[in-house]
């Protein structure tokens, strides 16, 4: 039995019987990462027997299910998750995983992988920079980060320092 480990836990629906082949995709993208359960559909569940109904796991230690539904429910970009990334090779790094496969870039920062899931891939410094006290270096780059598919770090400092 799963040993639940936080009290929410988001729990993500996936089409087409996809939920262990994405859930072993996140946790080779991400690093502290495992499965943490296999619910097998057996002779008194709901798909073919053997197929996995859900899948536990963790990402950098939060919790997530997966879940292998059926119908039209699809991901949108109204509900994404946020990396924090400390330097650009990071940002890079999770940036071309997350996309690799069928991946769409967005704007901003934000991507939605081969699976539908949306993802904000957000530089720390990005983070801190909208957030100075100093309205008019936090206007510069929030309006430099709306011109931006992937966040570049090195045009985020140009912006705050008024370059561009």
């Amino acid at each position: 039995m799963a040993q639940i480990t936080q009290k929410i836990t988001p729990f993500l629906w996936f089409l087409d019987g996809k939920a262990e082949e994405a859930v072993e995709f996140y946790v080779s993208v991400f690093d502290n990462s495992r499965i943490t359960s296999v619910l097998r559909n057996g002779d008194t569940m709901s798909g073919p027997n053997g197929t996995a109904l859900t899948v536990g796991f963790q990402l950098e230690g939060q919790d997530f299910t997966a879940i292998n539904g059926g119908g039209d429910f699809k991901f949108s970009w109204a509900v994404s998750f946020v990396v924090r990334c400390a330097n650009q090779e990071e940002v890079d790094r999770f940036w071309a995983r997350l996309v690799e496969g069928g991946g769409e870039h967005s704007q901003c920062g934000w991507l939605k992988d081969r699976y539908g899931l949306s993802w904000q891939i957000t530089p720390d410094i990005l983070i801190q920079r909208t957030h100075d006290p100093d309205p008019v270096k936090a206007t510069r780059v929030f309006q430099a980060m709306l011109q931006m598919t992937k966040i570049d770090i090195a045009a985020v400092e140009r912006a705050y320092r008024g370059e561009d």
